[in-house]
């Protein structure tokens, strides 16, 4: 069976191989034993704590292959960005002129460094082990988030962004990095996000420019790549955009991505998300129902959730599989949420 659950220190080693497997591009995931034992014990305290708003929490989840005990994707929620460090990113603006004189009007996107997105909340570090890109595991673990931010509306702000993996070519190389970012800070667009994830963005605030960057002044290759996602991004975004993520005119700062973003409310997920008392537990051959859930417990201290089938009965009582109640923790009395 497939779970998510919160992540552990004992999946560290594993967690090692996938951020090599990742490959540049994705900062919250560096291939560095340090920064991954200080981002799991943040995760641990986040879940562990009764928060009460968002202040910076970090919420890691994994997803295992229970038969194999193999973690085969990952995926986050970071409460509160820009709380303790900076949060930058280039808005995308128009700026227009008129010269009476010349008859002439000028038209030009203008990027700005900003910081606006200080305290929302980010979803991220979504990865999925391709050969586990099959029978809908990929949208599992995209939308198990929004069914955390059903269950502990407490703990999230009122807006949700994803920032997209930029565009790169088949050698890896950004072209916005080495047309913009790389001429301030003289580093190679593989070590300034390593930098950025280890070492923090201070570097950031002393190097980046603060005057507005007028884009037809970058090059041709630049140009075309702010907002637009890594390929390997695409199915991802897709996903977000059918649970009513928009972009929003902003680019990330390394490699020109889009962010995208949605208001916590209007996720598709969370308004369709209901919960249910669990009446009976039965043989997991006896489930009846066809299709499939996404079933979570309810408790933030021991987040789980699976992909399985579960019966509602008229009054909307539930009866789940012995196997899935197994995986969840959960038993007959307990509530629990759930989402076609």
């Amino acid at each position: 069976m497939m779970l998510i659950r919160p992540a552990a220190m004992s999946d560290l080693d594993q967690l090692m191989a996938i951020s090599t497997a990742t490959g540049s591009g994705m900062s919250s995931m560096p291939t560095n034993l340090k920064s991954w034992q200080t981002k799991i014990d943040n995760s641990e305290q986040s879940f562990a704590r009764n928060a009460n708003g968002a202040n910076g929490e970090i919420y890691f989840l994994v997803m295992e292959d229970t038969d194999k005990s193999r973690i085969v994707g990952t995926t986050a929620i970071y409460a509160g960005v820009g709380l303790h460090q900076p949060f930058y990113s280039y808005k995308v603006s128009k700026l227009v002129s008129f010269s009476k004189e010349l008859d002439k009007k000028n038209q030009m996107d203008v990027l700005h460094l900003v910081n606006d997105y200080t305290g929302t909340t980010e979803i991220g570090s979504l990865y999925l082990d391709p050969e586990y890109r099959i029978n809908g595991n990929g949208r599992f673990l995209s939308r198990c988030r929004f069914l955390m931010f059903a269950d502990f509306p407490e703990r999230f702000g009122d807006t949700i962004i994803a920032e997209m993996r930029g565009w790169q070519n088949d050698e890896g190389h950004s072209p916005f990095w080495e047309h913009l970012g790389q001429k301030f800070f003289g580093l190679g667009f593989e070590n300034a996000d390593f930098m950025s994830s280890v070492k923090g963005n201070q570097f950031i605030t002393d190097l980046m420019p603060r005057h507005p960057i007028y884009v037809e002044l970058l090059p041709k290759a630049a140009q075309e790549v702010i907002g637009k996602p890594h390929n390997a991004s695409a199915p991802a975004l897709k996903l977000l955009e059918k649970e009513g993520f928009r972009y929003g005119g902003y680019a990330d700062i390394f490699d020109g991505g889009p962010t995208v973003q949605c208001q916590t409310r209007n996720v598709e997920t969370v308004q369709k998300c209901k919960s249910g008392i669990v009446q009976s537990i039965i043989p997991q051959n006896d489930i009846k129902s066809t299709k499939r859930s996404i079933i979570s417990n309810q408790q933030p201290q021991n987040f789980r959730t699976v992909c399985e089938a579960v019966e509602v009965a008229p009054d909307g009582t539930i009866a789940l599989g012995d196997e899935t109640a197994k995986i969840l923790h959960t038993q007959i009395g307990q509530t629990i949420s759930y989402v076609i």
